[in-house]
């Protein structure tokens, strides 16, 4: 396949608004679980959802020129491979798609080169945290959508650690706890804390005894534990919020105890790679940054940790005596 003209390149970029927007229509309601069973003509769905059968027929056909969805005669609709990953409950997608297309766009609006500061309130009047907090919906959709499908890759990758029996695991600003179940589920001679806010959307009735739910703020104190986790929670903070965090897991934390970070690395050069494009979303949302290798050994170093390997999904690290 030959490479795109550079015009077509710019295009394809200059769209992408609209094509978030599209994707998070389409997932808000609910096409790919309507065609589950297979095509349907786009009168039928727009009636079931509520919908302008013109405008909807537009929005599909725009997104299946992209391979999300395809019609496979006039007016008729059936999945695809990728609109597949927009049914509800299979993964975390579905949840994405309504953030991307929704409150994230709209954030994303407020980039500005000039400040370095979260540009979310703006428009919001309020910190993205606050936001969820006063919107459930929102935060329970943010909460699915942090925990994904139960994260398997991440807790594969978490389960061929090596680990003693009968260790405690603290997973900080650990969301509906979907991560730390899976762990468990890997590794069950493991004992497991879920530490977040106490307004997180989770079932801990789905727990069992060897997981709990501990309510609180990691900027004032964390449980003790052999072990922390942290999944996507440092990338949204600025360095010196990011550093009181580690600070005070390490307040807590025993020496030598190990700190495991599940987040992006930044890699040098010009390759693709979306945490370049998302740490742009974390810059508007909370003023927060994803970072490269030295920006994590000097974040690890300062709040009291010596990094051990730093890759994306996987920086390890253990608390300095």
């Amino acid at each position: 396949m030959s490479e795109a003209a550079p015009a077509e390149r710019l295009w394809d970029m200059l769209r992408g608004a609209l094509t978030t927007k599209a994707l998070g229509i389409a997932a808000d309601l609910g096409v790919a679980d309507a065609l589950a069973a297979g095509p349907r003509p786009v009168t039928e769905l727009a009636a079931e959802a509520g919908a302008d059968p013109d405008v909807l027929h537009r929005i599909l056909r725009a997104l299946a020129s992209d391979g999300v969805f395809v019609e496979v005669e006039p007016g008729v609709f059936a999945n695809t491979e990728a609109s597949e990953l927009l049914r509800r409950g299979g993964s975390a997608w579905n949840e994405f798609a309504h953030l991307f297309g929704g409150v994230f766009l709209t954030a994303a609006g407020t980039l500005d080169p000039r400040t370095g500061e979260a540009t979310f309130p703006r428009i919001f009047d309020t910190d993205f945290w606050s936001w969820l907090a006063a919107n459930p919906h929102e935060r329970a959709i943010f909460d699915r959508a942090m925990a994904g499908d139960g994260k398997s890759d991440t807790a594969d990758r978490l389960a061929a650690l090596v680990w003693k029996p009968d260790e405690s695991v603290v997973d900080v600003g650990g969301g509906n706890g979907a991560l730390l179940r899976a762990l468990l589920e890997r590794r069950p001679e493991l004992r497991g804390i879920v530490f977040d806010l106490p307004e997180t959307d989770r079932d801990e009735a789905s727990f069992g005894d060897r997981l709990a739910f501990v309510a609180g703020s990691f900027f004032e104190g964390v449980p003790t534990g052999d072990a922390y986790l942290l999944s996507g929670i440092l990338h949204d903070w600025d360095d010196e919020a990011a550093l009181s965090i580690l600070r005070t897991i390490r307040a807590a934390a025993p020496d030598g105890a190990r700190l495991i970070i599940n987040e992006s690395v930044i890699p040098e050069g010009n390759d693709p790679d979306g945490a370049k494009w998302l740490d742009l979303l974390m810059l508007v949302l909370a003023a927060g940054r994803e970072r490269d290798d030295a920006e994590w050994r000097a974040l690890l170093a300062d709040g009291g940790f010596q990094a051990e390997q730093v890759e994306s999904g996987l920086i390890r690290a253990v608390a300095c005596p």
